[in-house]
């Protein structure tokens, strides 16, 4: 079986575009004999497709690869954001409507941690969005036990190395101090695995809530806890220069969310 021209793409990658599974769930197909190309089963996925190939899942054809498309959505706490958890704690796809395709997430939030979440159905986009080069600035609102020293506060925006690892500069302000709790506003463009929560750690402010009220020039607004919003094709076309297949306007939402609570 001779491969197609080199212009196309892997074939796990085509099966994740049209929405059938993850490009690892595809590899598993693919190992169990359950995809096609031009009528021959796979072997490997080490293969390359193009828009001319017959591929078929499970002896259907595969179907169009949709538009790429992208939702917001209120991550409450107590939710883990992976497909499938050893632990059986509760994912966030299991909250999301029956109705909207799969979808990824974009980037991470912690068990604990809530707020904006942007998810997609298309890789290649998951991927551009959480392209360190974009220097998108991630903002929280945390509210951290103990009294607050702003001076050693403003020193993090020269970065800080905990325990070896070291932590690019992080805007931190206070808020306000409500007797032995605070409520801080937090902005960095790292985004390293739990930081947040160990930087304050670390200024002995340990981490009550966090809130992500905004990743680049999506905002959580007033998406209520638990729901889920689709960004208009053409908010797309705007921010990211994606050709999409319709056109209609798009109101953006309101700023970063500083309710008292």
């Amino acid at each position: 079986m001779s491969e197609p021209a080199k212009e196309g793409e892997r074939i796990a990658k085509r099966l994740a575009r049209a929405g059938l599974c993850s490009r690892r769930d595809a590899e598993r197909w693919i190992a169990q004999g359950r995809v096609k190309v031009d009528g021959v089963v796979l072997e490997t996925p080490a293969f390359v497709v193009t828009d001319q190939s017959r591929i078929e899942v499970d002896n259907k054809p595969l179907p169009d690869a949709e538009r790429p498309r992208l939702w917001r959505y209120h991550k409450p706490p107590g939710e883990i954001v992976t497909a499938r958890d050893p632990q059986g704690r509760k994912t966030i796809f299991e909250s999301l409507p029956k109705s909207m395709p799969r979808v990824i997430a974009v980037g991470r939030l912690d068990f604990f941690s809530e707020g904006l979440l942007l998810l997609t159905n298309d890789g290649g986009l998951a991927r551009r969005l959480e392209l360190p080069a974009n220097g998108w600035t991630r903002r929280y609102r945390a509210r951290v036990h103990g009294a607050v020293d702003e001076e050693r506060l403003a020193g993090l925006a020269k970065g800080i190395t905990i325990e070896g690892v070291r932590y690019g500069a992080i805007q931190a302000s206070l808020d306000r101090q409500q007797r032995s709790n605070a409520w801080l506003n937090i902005a960095l463009t790292e985004g390293k695995n739990r930081e947040v929560r160990r930087v304050l750690a670390h200024l002995e402010l340990p981490v009550v809530r966090l809130i992500r009220v905004a990743f680049g020039p999506f905002h959580l607004g007033e998406l209520e806890r638990g729901q889920v919003e689709e960004m208009p094709p053409q908010a797309l076309d705007n921010l990211m220069g994606l050709k999409t297949q319709r056109k209609e306007g798009w109101a953006r939402p309101k700023g970063p969310n500083r309710r008292r609570r």
